[in-house]
């Protein structure tokens, strides 16, 4: 059976800063597209019943989601209604789960700050209580506190520039993770992406790759 994988990109990005992930996967065996839409301009009504028919002309295939910061509150939210959609797992990458101080912080500045978070302003600020949904869900954070999110002050504890550790520590998830990268350095982060194959496959994270010595990629432990 095929296994297909879409990326979701994050606020205020687009599909192509999903580049390296999807090149990466690729050389894993995926087939991997990623889905592209207004983050800011779009309503989630339509964000979720685009990404959800794209899902559903994959099926019977396997077909997994890994959605980078808001790309993973909404691949959460495209799940709630498993029940009609292909079988396959989720992975979060820095995203804001349980809802992002950085988000709340915009949103004080007034109008403008909500203009900049725009229709899943809610969905940021607030995320989930716990997850319940039908699928396994498997999320990876970063710890290197470089980005606006630590400017603006509001970030406690360990946080990847933009979203605190603790902010993805969500109740239900099937695992987690921490790995040393700010919020935009996970797309790029060679750790981060067979992490995210091994969550795929397995529905674990697993061991720590191991540390690169020249000559080629990490491999996992």
């Amino acid at each position: 059976m095929t296994e297909h994988v879409i990326l979701l990109h994050g606020l205020w990005m687009r599909g192509f800063a999903l580049g390296m992930l999807h090149r990466r996967l690729i050389a894993d065996g995926y087939r991997v597209h990623r889905f592209d839409y207004l983050s800011v301009a779009s309503s989630q009504q339509r964000i979720l019943a685009r990404l959800q028919t794209l899902m559903g002309e994959y099926a019977p295939d396997a077909v997994h989601l890994v959605g980078h910061s808001l790309g993973g509150l909404l691949a959460l939210r495209a799940c709630l209604d498993g029940g009609t959609l292909p079988s396959g797992r989720v992975v979060c990458i820095g995203s804001p789960l349980k809802g992002s101080a950085a988000a709340r912080a915009f949103a004080a500045w007034g109008r403008g700050g909500e203009v900049l978070l725009g229709h899943n302003r809610s969905l940021l600020e607030q995320g989930f209580e716990r997850w319940d949904g039908p699928r396994e869900v498997g999320v990876i954070a970063g710890r290197l506190p470089l980005g606006l999110g630590a400017m603006l002050g509001q970030l406690a504890g360990e946080h990847d520039g933009t979203v605190a550790v603790e902010e993805t520590r969500l109740p239900g998830v099937a695992d987690h993770c921490v790995v040393e990268a700010n919020h935009t350095g996970l797309l790029f982060s060679q750790d981060v992406a067979q992490r995210v194959d091994a969550f795929l496959r397995h529905g674990r994270f697993g061991p720590a790759p191991r540390p690169h010595t020249g000559g080629g990629e990490p491999d996992l432990q």
